[in-house]
């Protein structure tokens, strides 16, 4: 069995901007790394099977990322649409599951993305919790793929609450809190 990592970091980043931010977000700099590559290298010491980045919006391809940059010229549609990226490429690649989790969590840990990634397929959609409550990275067992949505602004999400039989939590470490706006991020600075 393998399961391809994703990293989900092709939106604009508005709200950031907004709040003041200066450049994508996703090159905002958390313990001196881009957001961006601090998620991608943790999901690569997790010792998944491949990992990949869905950018969008910002141009990642001279960001220094350790993995695959996917492009989603749909973007703008909705973070269905990168998550349709992923799936695609798993399915390309023959890959059994996907690990999807957020460029802008920078406190989701490599035990983190490693724990969702080492839970069964039954149920088949496993989810990191922190202290109970829901976050990332996700786990989605090939057979729940034709489930996900195609376009909006839930991707895995919108599936969880639909079928939640199909969801088994995972106890993990860490924080999964986004940086959104200019004080998220002093927050972690």
């Amino acid at each position: 069995m393998t399961v391809l990592g994703v990293v989900l970091a092709a939106g604009a980043g508005e709200r950031f901007r907004a709040s003041g931010g200066a450049g994508p977000k996703q090159l905002a700099r958390v313990d001196g790394q881009p957001l961006v590559v601090r998620a991608a290298a943790m999901a690569r010491a997790a010792g998944l099977d491949e990992v990949v980045v869905v950018a969008g919006a910002v141009d990642l391809s001279d960001s220094g990322l350790p993995v695959a940059v996917l492009d989603n010229p749909r973007w703008s549609e909705g973070i269905a649409t990168s998550l349709q990226v992923a799936v695609r490429r798993a399915e390309a690649a023959g890959h059994d599951a996907l690990v999807v989790g957020l460029a802008d969590q920078p406190g989701v840990t490599i035990d983190a993305w490693r724990a969702v990634a080492a839970a069964s397929d039954e149920p088949p959609i496993a989810v990191a919790t922190y202290d109970g409550r829901r976050g990332n990275p996700v786990r989605l067992a090939r057979s729940v793929w034709p489930e996900l949505p195609d376009t909006g602004d839930e991707g895995a999400r919108a599936l969880i609450r639909r079928r939640p039989a199909l969801v088994q939590a995972v106890p993990c470490d860490g924080r999964n809190d986004d940086i959104d706006t200019l004080e998220d991020l002093d927050r972690w600075s």
